[in-house]
Formats: C-alpha cells, structure tokens, sequence
C-alpha cells in the first residue's frame, strides 16, 4: 500500500551572494537575494543571533534569477519543475532574457553537456555527473536541482561510512521503542521525501558509499519504488522526482559501481576547461564571488596573477608547456580547476590583510606549492624541475619565479 511522506524541512536562509558587475552598456543582472537573519539561541548552537549565512543555497543566493526566469518562460515544463528545460539551461549558462534581465553564468563548458544532463532529469532516468576533481559536478548538481525543484537541500552526502538509513529511512527510536513500528516512528531520507514530493534528490561521492549500500538505490531507480517491509507499506515515486549522482572517476572513490546501478543512470561526464581562457574566466568570477561574500577588497591587479596560477596548472596537469615545446612531469595532484580558485582566494586574502591589497607572486606561490607537492619526495622533485626548466626561462616570470623559490627552499 503506497504512503505519503511528510517534509520536515526547515526554511532555507538566504544570503546576499556575489555577482559579477555588468558593463556600463547592459542591461543591469537580476538583483540577489538579499540576507536572511535568523535567531539562533547562542547558548545551543555557538552562533550568534542574526548572523547571516556564510554559503547560501543556490535556489536562495540567485533567487531573483529564478523568479524573472519563471515569469519570462511560456515554454512547457515537465510535471512538478519550476522551469522548463530551456529556462534550466539558460540558467546555468546565462543569457540575457527579453525584459533586459541578465542570468550570469553557473557553468563555463559546452553547452551541449548541460542540455543533455537537463534533458535526461526530464525522463526517468537518472543522472551521473562524473569526472576529475574540480569539475564543478556539485555546483552543476545544485542549481540543477534548485532550478528543477526549487529546492537543493534534499542530499545525501556519500562516505565511506555513510548507512543504508541515509538513502532509505530511519526510526525515532524513543517512538520505536515506545510504541513499535509506526508512521510516526519512521524518519524520511532525503530520498524517501523526493520520492514523495516529485523533487529531486542529490547523492554526493556515489562511489565512496558501500557497494551494500550503493545498491539500495537499484529498487528506487528501477521500479520507483522503496519498500517498508516493517510496515507492509511502499512508498511510491510521483511524476517530477528523479536524482542526481556525483562521482569521482580520478581516485575511484572507496568502490565502483555495480553495472546493475550503473545501468539506472545517463553519465554525463564533465570535462575540465578546454582552453586556458575559460579557466581563467571561471577562476575569475569565482574568486570574485567568493571574495565579495567574505568581504575581501578586489585585487586591482589579480588577473595577471590569475592567469599564472591557472598556467602552471594546466601545464603541470597536461605534462606539457602551453606553447607545446616542452614536456614537463605532472604530479600526484588533480591540479583541479577547484584548487585553483582556492589558491588564488588565499592569495587575495594574504594580499587584502598582510599586503597593500594588490595581488602579488608571493600571495600566491605556497598556495601553488601546496597543491603541487602531495607527495614530499616524488612531487618536490617535479616541482623544482619544472621551476628551473620552465618559469626560471619564462619571460615576464622572474617575480613570480623568485617567489617559488622562496617558499620552496
């Protein structure tokens, strides 16, 4: 016998995000949504009453977005989507929409990969989101799910200790104990309500849960169904639900999947920046972003600088120089696209408090050595080799050169 599951969601909290400042000769970008305080008792939790959220969700940081989409799109959407496929697209790649609104840009790669991960969420199969660290495969799973379903938050989080509970159901054991198997006892997962509610579901690092555990989800993906043996009961998928899985196929995570489960999902692989241009635009907008929402000054000069960072990477990923000349060693790292940014956000916070605000080589240069040297014996010696072969002969690279080896010593 199907049964209904109750939400037990609270509100999500919005926060002021960071947006990129549109040219004097466009139409002005929706505005965000502006911070939500909360009363937080601080005695329980340790934060202070009307303290603002430091990472909001998606479907509340571009809330405005969402809403002038939702407004301007006639076309049709699937049973339960807040928007039509197009409008998911156009939300993730930006554009301009016809009442001047601009939608800044969530994902910087082909636009064909989008559309098919959007389409295949319109179907009743699921989607895997696959690929090297750093590709943004939870940032495209959020606002895929926030400009589906309105909300992001149903999510499953996968490690390597992560039980069979977090993807079906667990019990209020005092009730349990108390009263036996009940509805009230029964505690929804993240899963169990999407299924409920026709909304999507996100399960993160799939390959890092147990294979015992993996292979629950076969039931809901197949025959959209999860069972309640304890109850004679069922609970039975409603039209709009579907889930999106994220998985690392660098480390393989902790297990790889059955071709049982594999089957259930379309795997949309997400590959990193074809050219050094789209790096440094994402690394970009995303520092800045970041950088606005902990209130660090801009770098005047961070771009120069951005695009070192985001050189030696590729260069050290790819095991070659970008002018093709010269084959260098690549690390143990992933070097990632996500690693980049990081380092490049420290820098910008070492330049804004311990500097004159202006982003320089030495804001950067451990962050780089840092991500390089995983392996103090192997990767030390790729890194100075690549020091001395190829920033050492670089023009225009003796700042930055001096810096590394300074931090390198």
């Amino acid at each position: 016998m199907p049964v209904s599951v109750e939400p037990t969601s609270a509100e999500p909290m919005p926060a002021e995000p960071a947006s990129d400042e549109p040219a004097s000769d466009e139409p002005a970008p929706a505005e965000p949504a502006p911070a939500k305080r909360v009363s937080v008792d601080p005695g329980r939790s340790g934060v202070t009453a009307g303290a603002e959220v430091l990472r909001p969700h998606a479907e509340n940081a571009f809330a405005a977005e969402l809403a002038a989409l939702a407004a301007q799109d006639d076309r049709p959407r699937p049973t339960r989507w807040k928007l039509s496929p197009w409008a998911v697209a156009t939300y993730l790649l930006g554009g301009t929409l016809p009442d001047g609104t601009v939608i800044t840009p969530k994902y910087v790669g082909p636009r064909r990969i989008v559309e098919v991960a959007v389409t295949t969420l319109a179907t009743d199969r699921a989607l895997l989101l696959l690929g090297v660290p750093g590709t943004a495969k939870t940032w495209v799973s959020e606002h895929l799910a926030a400009a589906v379903s309105g909300d992001s938050t149903l999510l499953v989080q996968g490690t390597a200790g992560t039980p069979e509970e977090a993807i079906r159901y667990g019990w209020n054991y005092a009730r349990l104990l108390a009263h036996g198997p009940s509805r009230d006892a029964l505690v929804p997962s993240p899963v169990m309500r999407a299924m409920a509610e026709g909304m999507t579901a996100r399960v993160e690092e799939l390959t890092r849960i147990p294979a015992d555990v993996q292979d629950t989800l076969i039931t809901i993906l197949s025959e959209k169904t999860l069972p309640i043996p304890e109850l004679g009961q069922e609970v039975q998928a409603v039209r709009g639900f579907n889930l999106i899985a994220t998985a690392n196929d660098r480390d393989r995570g902790v297990n790889d999947l059955s071709s049982a489960l594999r089957r259930r999902f379309n795997t949309v692989v997400l590959p990193l920046p074809e050219s050094a241009e789209a790096e440094v635009e994402i690394v970009s907008r995303r520092v800045d972003q970041i950088g606005r929402s902990l209130d660090l000054p801009s770098a005047p000069d961070g771009a120069h600088e951005i695009r070192r960072v985001v050189t030696v990477f590729r260069e050290l990923r790819d095991g070659l120089t970008s002018d093709g000349r010269t084959k260098v060693k690549s690390p143990s790292g992933t070097l990632s696209t996500a690693e980049a940014i990081s380092v490049v956000t420290n820098g910008l916070a070492l330049a804004a408090h311990f500097g004159d605000g202006v982003l320089r080589p030495g804001d950067v240069a451990a962050g780089i050595l840092g991500a390089v040297v995983r392996d103090p014996a192997a990767d030390r010696v790729v890194w100075q080799e690549y020091l001395e072969t190829v920033v050492r002969e670089r023009d225009g690279w003796k700042d930055f050169y001096r810096a590394c080896r300074e931090v390198s010593v």
